[in-house]
């Protein structure tokens, strides 16, 4: 019988929203299952890109924190809950870097480190990072393989197209090997997710796009993939709809908003899920 799916939260965690301590031990506190994390490095002034949701740019995208430093600070004061990059823009990392960072939060975690990762939507954004549009999902695909070479191996060396370095020591390694994610919706993510036998970490799509895009996947793997969702709404009818599909975990949205009206927001939420689950 398989496992009803998990609650996590999910958010933009800024400089004027709740910090990333209090917000740790509340979602751990009220009993959810993971803090995932969205990241930007930055947003350049003049962008020709448009946001994916449609209209301005809401405001918490210029504030967002750094992701592992926001997850490592969660680890300190947590035992339970996942920590879950959501996703982290991995064509705009440094591997060998992103590597240790990744390393080092699930170390101090215990070993609850959850690695999303996807190439992003912000053209102007990666090219600032030196990242050719044209090229960012190859890049992607070897940055990946070369993480996991450093988790993995040492000395640890990858030789490809965009990722080259010879035999290196790289520690910490991970306490476990950390599960991959990958955003995405599109053929090439489809196909990301099989090359890697990864995750699919999906946007709140509704039912007639998520499952199409889950069945191609479990096509190619030939067995089930693992889904989590990041922006879940409050929603108990979609919950079931996702959970029919076959998601293990789901993130609650929690807006970018002070302390006071995070916790408020975590208590009506926490009171949802119970009532839901029965």
């Amino acid at each position: 019988m398989r496992v009803p799916v998990k609650f996590g939260i999910s958010t933009f965690v800024t400089d004027d929203g709740i910090d990333p301590v209090s917000l740790a031990t509340a979602i751990e506190d009220r009993g959810f299952d993971a803090l995932v994390i969205a990241e930007h490095t930055h947003i350049p002034a003049s962008r020709e890109s448009a946001y994916p949701g449609g209209g301005e740019l809401p405001d918490y995208y210029y504030k967002t924190l750094d992701p592992f430093v926001t997850l490592a600070a969660a680890a300190a004061v947590t035992s339970r809950i996942e920590l879950f990059t959501g996703i982290a823009l991995l064509i705009q990392r440094d591997p060998i870097v992103t590597a240790k960072e990744a390393a080092s939060v699930d170390l101090i975690s215990g070993g609850r480190f959850v690695f999303g990762v996807g190439a992003g939507w912000n053209i102007e954004e990666l090219r600032d990072h030196g990242t050719d549009p044209k090229t960012r999902g190859a890049l992607l695909d070897e940055r990946i393989e070369a993480i996991k070479a450093l988790w993995t191996d040492e000395p640890a060396e990858y030789h490809g197209r965009f990722v080259d370095f010879d035999a290196s020591y790289s520690r910490p390694k991970p306490v476990r090997q950390p599960p991959i994610y990958i955003g995405g919706n599109s053929d090439a993510t489809v196909k990301r997710v099989i090359r890697h036998d990864a995750g699919w970490i999906s946007n709140a799509f509704p039912a007639d796009v998520l499952a199409p895009r889950i069945q191609q996947m479990r096509d190619g793997l030939g067995h089930d993939v693992p889904l989590a969702m990041f922006g879940t709404p409050v929603d108990a009818d979609y919950w079931r709809t996702v959970d029919d599909l076959g998601f293990g975990q789901v993130a609650l949205l929690l807006p970018s908003v002070p302390r006071d009206e995070s916790l408020r927001l975590l208590d009506e939420y926490a009171a949802k899920v119970a009532q839901y689950r029965g």
